[in-house]
């Protein structure tokens, strides 16, 4: 049987524009599915450096001069504030998993301190290592 009743029924809240805006707990679980799968990329690369040691100093030199090439520092850099950002995210659901920290209020700061967190201690670590 056909709806008859489709111009009734409310519009889905994944549009965005004037329907919807996205919030910042919608916007740092975006996140955390990006960065878990950004991840694998600087973890690929860590596996070529590796096998590529193992092999020939050939294949070392060409996979050490990618990895310390402009692209590979900034592929390495993006890979650490993912890491960064991945954990500060796990750790707010593992906070989450307790039953605290679920009000609208306390879930937008967790948000924002993990994406904040992430810039600050992605900055720490390149400034100390």
């Amino acid at each position: 049987m056909p709806d008859v009743n489709r111009g009734d029924r409310p519009l889905s809240p994944f549009m965005i524009g004037p329907y919807y805006r996205p919030q910042i707990t919608s916007i740092s679980s975006i996140f955390t599915r990006i960065t878990g799968n950004g991840l694998l990329v600087g973890a690929l690369l860590v596996v070529w450096w590796l096998l590529a040691a193992a092999t020939s100093p050939e294949a070392f030199a060409t996979a050490d001069g990618f990895i310390t090439s402009w692209f590979g520092d900034l592929i390495m850099f993006l890979s650490l504030l993912a890491l960064w950002y991945h954990t500060l995210a796990g750790l707010r659901h593992l906070y989450w998993d307790t039953g605290r920290g679920l009000e609208i209020g306390i879930a937008e700061k967790l948000g924002w301190g993990c994406m904040i967190g992430s810039v600050v201690l992605t900055v720490f670590t390149v400034i100390v290592i």
